[in-house]
């Protein structure tokens, strides 16, 4: 057990009173982001990887009033060992057999590709949780994905313009669903960072006619697990996108450099109007 003081003005868990909160969050416009994880990851192990991020963000845009709110939802659909890239089958140890779910790793996605059919199962469930995400974050102003997750974020962006017809039936349901949990709002931006085109026919609709969400774009020029043919397929689906080239692979890149370019968009697009 650690034997430091709790600081002055905070709670034992050393995180700042409300009331502390509030006072230093005075006067500052709350920018309310949905940050989606990619595919064999979670919540917390995306937020872990983006702290660097996260902070920067708050510190750059401090200046001018803005307060970046990050939400990280983890996807319902949890990953056996064999369901993750790379995986190798073990006899010895019986392949996907583990008796205690406890021992599962902690990987979820949010839908999973039907090669057989070319569509996506479980995709109304991870859209359950994002709409259920947003109802509790009170409405979001912005959806920004890794991976999967950038994918997620141009449904969603997409799904949320009023002037985009939904699919009548049960096919839209999980679109108006978002709609009320975001009170028939759209999002201001969306981000995407190594996001793809989902070329199933269930979804065109999202893409025909473009997004007109403003959207920014981080594809990895050595990206080998999103091939960036792939990525750029979703940036020719968007109106006046902004990419933005790394020179790195499958992550999202935290430091300074790359940070900057997004806390210009959002400073460009968090105060800017609806998108019709």
């Amino acid at each position: 057990m650690s034997s430091s003081a709790t600081p002055t003005g905070a709670t034992p868990t050393g995180t700042p009173r409300p009331e502390q909160q509030a006072k230093k969050n005075a006067g500052k416009k709350e920018v309310k982001i949905l940050m989606i994880h990619g595919y064999t990851q979670s919540g917390p192990l995306f937020r872990a990887k983006t702290r660097a991020l996260e902070k920067l963000l708050a510190k750059t845009l401090a200046p001018i009033s803005l307060l970046p709110v990050l939400f990280y939802p983890t996807g319902p659909n949890r990953l056996l060992p064999s369901d993750i890239p790379g995986f190798v089958s073990s006899e010895s140890q019986g392949g996907d057999a583990i008796s205690d779910p406890a021992d599962l790793p902690d990987t979820w996605g949010w839908f999973r590709k039907d090669d057989g059919t070319n569509t996506y199962r479980l995709f109304d469930e991870g859209m359950a949780v994002i709409a259920q995400a947003i109802h509790d974050a009170g409405g979001i102003d912005a959806v920004c994905g890794f991976s999967q997750g950038g994918a997620m974020a141009a449904f969603i962006a997409a799904a949320l313009e009023p002037s985009r017809p939904v699919l009548e039936g049960p096919a839209g349901e999980w679109a108006r669903k978002l709609r009320e949990a975001n009170d028939n709002r759209p999002v201001k931006f969306a981000v995407s960072y190594s996001g793809f085109y989902a070329a199933v026919p269930s979804l065109q609709w999202l893409y025909e006619p473009k997004i007109k969400t403003p959207t920014l774009h981080y594809i990895g020029s050595l990206d080998t697990v999103v091939d960036e043919s792939r990525s750029q397929g979703l940036v020719d689906r968007c109106e006046e996108p902004l990419v933005v080239v790394h020179p790195g692979g499958h992550y999202v890149p935290v430091s300074k450099e790359w940070v900057m370019p997004l806390a210009g968009f959002i400073k460009n697009h968090a105060s800017g109007q609806e998108t019709e």
